[in-house]
């Protein structure tokens, strides 16, 4: 018999916990909706959203209203679909309306019978938004009649109920979100308006109708024209200057996959995809953007080989192909293999292929029955081939003049990296000398520098160049580049491939990494444009089960973990206030080192946008700044004081 130590307490089987029904979702609301924050806020409304699309998609709707009530906190979405059965589900015994919106894992989307695309799969959306409200009411109206269920915070108040005769069709979802679960329960109806202009881009024939009641506002989205409509207004918004007229577009179906593209060249410095499956924006890219992006590169590739195009002492590389590239890509799939409840990724490996299948031989036809066109693009990339070669030249410059040369006028406090080839070197600006010292520990020093900042830096949104380069943190930050600035400003003399911006999970180092944004954006835009700029992802949370440790970036990726180890173990969870509290090891294991480290690229997804939001945040305007804090002032509990 083996003993038990003294102290321990019993683990029995009435230890183990069971959630029935939906209070998984309310007890792990992160693993389904990704957060509770204003992110989390609004993907409701986008599941809700993406049922009545995925009507449309039937081709049994074509009009969908979206209503944010006087209050802010309310939604009701309403389309003319079949409406949501309500006829007794023979399994459980009640109404298929209730079985729908109360149970996971259930809907009319694992099969291809009712519906061959759509962006619902996991039968988890409906169920989760009503297991996250306070309140939800679902009306439908079908066969005749109009029936009615209401809920509180996932759990059926009565029945469904026949209300009255109806001669039309469709489904009314209204919800309020529960603020038991959500720090703000306020919608903002900008997001709201935008995210649905983008839907109706990308479905041609659907017309949206957002009604705001606090302001009386109703706008009808409807663009006929679809994708190619909004390529124009993506790059109108932007301000970008096109090298040719009439976008490239193509349409194809292959199987049960259907592909909308249209790309157009501009003379931008970066390259700019978006991507959907399902109309759902597939931010983190995934299979079918890996195979658009491929397959325009062969394209051009193919089409300079058949024509005998060598430009004379150039190597054209996939990225001047795409340099200035403004596409999107749009798929319809009876089956995506989304990465996660979010759907942010497409993981289907065959889509990579497939896409790639079709958009290289519809560009390289384009192009051959184009000649302007082709010639105009062909031009446009041999500029970015020759920049790109004189890019490498300053390099090699740099690297035959020496360290000596290269070092003379750096900052004393710079903990500069050993190599001298800028293409392996990588710069971390931190927050404070203690997580200075801290990562110049854990580091690889011979290709990886660190430059602390003392306190918060400058804001440089409206100020002067002069007075900007007084302050001394902002001037070691430009000798340490080694660009210069303003008329002076050569990218190609920056000395790290990487800069690194890694700031404390709270509210200074948010702060800091803001002004730090500003400065990059209103004075190097260049860098981040050709995405040399990222934002380091220390963890938040460290986790420790036994001899096991896991660390977690932010609640979100907390909950998901927690959720995947075992019941019955002793789970010892920190949360670090900063980067002071890591040692270096733990630094470079969870920071620095590029195998095991996440970083994010800062990208200029809207020009037009990104100088609204600077102009707005850290302008001279203290108004705007005033009645965003008032708007907002729900997510005070997000900072750390």
């Amino acid at each position: 018999m083996a003993a038990t130590a003294k102290g321990t307490s019993s683990y029995m089987a009435d230890d183990i916990e069971v959630l029935e029904g939906l209070e998984h979702v309310r007890t792990r609301p992160s693993m389904y909706i990704g957060g509770v924050d204003s992110r989390g806020l609004h993907h409701l409304c986008w599941e809700v959203v993406d049922n009545s699309v995925d009507e449309y998609l039937a081709g049994e709707c074509d009009q969908i209203k979206v209503t944010l009530h006087k209050d802010g906190c309310s939604v009701s979405i309403e389309d003319n679909g079949r409406g949501i059965p309500v006829d007794k589900h023979k399994k459980t015994g009640k109404s298929a309306l209730e079985v729908i919106l109360t149970t996971l894992y259930a809907g009319g989307k694992f099969s291809e019978k009712n519906y061959v695309r759509s962006g619902g799969l996991h039968g988890i959306g409906s169920s989760a938004v009503n297991a996250l409200s306070e309140e939800m009411i679902a009306t439908v109206h079908r066969d005749g009649h109009e029936y009615q269920q209401t809920y509180m915070r996932g759990r059926p108040q009565g029945p469904v109920k026949k209300v009255k005769p109806f001669r039309g069709h469709g489904t009314i979802i209204f919800f309020r979100p529960d603020d038991q679960i959500f720090r703000r329960t306020q919608f903002n109806a900008d997001t709201i308006r935008q995210h649905l202009e983008d839907i109706s881009y990308i479905h041609g024939g659907l017309k949206i109708i957002f009604v705001d009641e606090a302001k009386n506002e109703r706008f009808e989205l409807h663009h006929p024209e679809g994708i190619v409509a909004y390529l124009l207004k993506i790059i109108k918004d932007d301000k970008r200057k096109v090298v040719h007229e009439n976008p490239f577009k193509q349409a194809k179906d292959e199987g049960k996959v259907h592909v909308d593209m249209v790309l157009q060249w501009t003379e931008s410095t970066d390259e700019h995809i978006r991507s959907y499956v399902n109309g759902i924006r597939t931010r983190g890219g995934g299979t079918h953007e890996s195979g658009f992006r491929s397959g325009v590169a062969k394209a051009v590739k193919n089409y300079m080989e058949v024509h005998n195009i060598k430009p004379k002492g150039l190597t054209i590389s996939p990225d001047d192909i795409r340099e200035g590239v403004i596409g999107i890509v749009s798929v319809f799939h009876n089956d995506p293999m989304f990465q996660g409840q979010t759907k942010d990724r497409l993981n289907n490996p065959e889509m990579n292929s497939l896409v790639d299948g079709m958009v290289r031989p519809g560009v390289e036809s384009w192009l051959n029955n184009n000649p302007s066109i082709a010639d105009a693009v062909i031009g446009r990339i041999v500029l970015a081939a020759r920049a790109r070669l004189a890019s490498r030249e300053a390099v090699k410059e740099i690297k035959r003049k020496g360290p000596g040369s290269r070092r003379s006028n750096l900052p004393g406090k710079l903990l500069d990296c050993r190599s001298n080839d800028p293409e392996k070197c990588e710069l971390f600006i931190v927050e404070g000398q203690s997580a200075g010292g801290t990562a110049a520990s854990g580091r690889d020093s011979k290709t990886q520098a660190v430059l602390p900042l003392k306190g918060k830096i400058l804001n440089t949104e409206s100020l002067a160049l002069g007075k900007i380069l007084k302050n001394q943190e902002i001037h070691d930050l430009v000798e340490t580049l080694g660009t210069g600035i303003g008329p002076n400003f050569d990218v190609h003399k920056l000395r790290y491939d990487r800069i690194i911006l890694l700031m404390d999970a709270d509210s200074d180092g948010y702060h800091i990494s803001t002004l730090l944004l500003t400065f990059f954006f209103r004075h190097m835009r260049d860098l981040v444009q050709q995405g040399k700029l990222y934002l380091g992802q220390p963890p938040l949370y460290k986790i420790e089960v036994g001899k096991e440790r896991h660390y977690a970036r932010d609640d979100a990726d907390k909950e998901e973990i927690m959720a995947s180890l075992p019941a019955n173990r002793k789970v010892d969870v920190q949360r670090f206030k900063g980067l002071g509290e890591m040692n270096a090891a733990q630094l470079k294991e969870t920071t620095l080192d590029p195998k095991t480290r996440t970083l994010l690229r800062v990208d200029i997804e809207s020009a037009v946008d990104a100088d609204t939001i600077f102009s707005q945040l850290l302008g001279k305007d203290a108004s705007e700044r005033y009645r965003i804090i008032m708007d907002e002032a729900g997510e005070v509990d997000d900072i750390d004081v």
